[in-house]
């Protein structure tokens, strides 16, 4: 049997982006192994966009899987579970400003404190209401450090939205791929 990379896929909540997610984690399977991590409040919340327990058993469908949806569930992921990568996708603000400022209080982050401590690539393909104005100044700061590499992104919505910002996740494979070799796509933003 062929050895696949361990790709963790960490889902926080904008929740309008996991139709893509979801169909770009499909194609993810073919190269990767897949363990789901969920934000305890994508788990627990239902929204237009799906149930929380219909997103539970997509994401569980696509690793085979139970998804991790707890802090405790996720501190052994870096010790004792440790993966190639660890990808978060969707990404939110929220969840940007707390890995940009080392706060470590959900599923999600607890599963990036845990594997960036094995100097292994975290890949972050966000989505975020306020790219180009409060979450700027975390971007960069995650755009700097060490082991960290993001999805392509681009303004989702200049018209109605103009400060918004969203990875392209048509991309998540190959900024994986990129990750896994050290390296960013280029260009970022697109």
């Amino acid at each position: 049997m062929e050895h696949k990379p361990l790709v963790g896929l960490a889902m926080c909540g904008s929740y309008c982006t996991y139709a893509q997610v979801f169909a770009a984690a499909a194609a993810l399977r073919k190269d990767y192994r897949l363990l789901g991590i969920m934000s305890e409040t994508a788990a627990e919340t239902d929204t237009r966009f799906g149930t929380a327990v219909t997103n539970l058993r997509r994401l569980m469908e696509l690793t085979g899987e139970p998804v991790v949806t707890t802090i405790a569930e996720a501190e052994p992921l870096g010790p004792a579970r440790p993966m190639d990568a660890l990808l978060i996708a969707p990404c939110t603000g929220n969840t940007l400003a707390k890995l940009a400022h080392g706060i470590t209080d959900s599923a999600v982050t607890m599963a990036a404190k845990a594997h960036l401590r094995n100097g292994r690539p975290l890949v972050i393909a966000f989505s975020t209401n306020d790219g180009l104005s409060g979450s700027a100044e975390n971007i960069g700061k995650l755009l700097n450090r060490k082991h960290v590499y993001f999805v392509p992104f681009r303004q989702d919505d200049p018209e109605k939205k103009p400060r918004s910002l969203q990875a392209d996740f048509t991309l998540l494979g190959e900024t994986v791929a990129a990750a896994l070799r050290g390296e960013q796509l280029q260009p970022i933003l697109r």
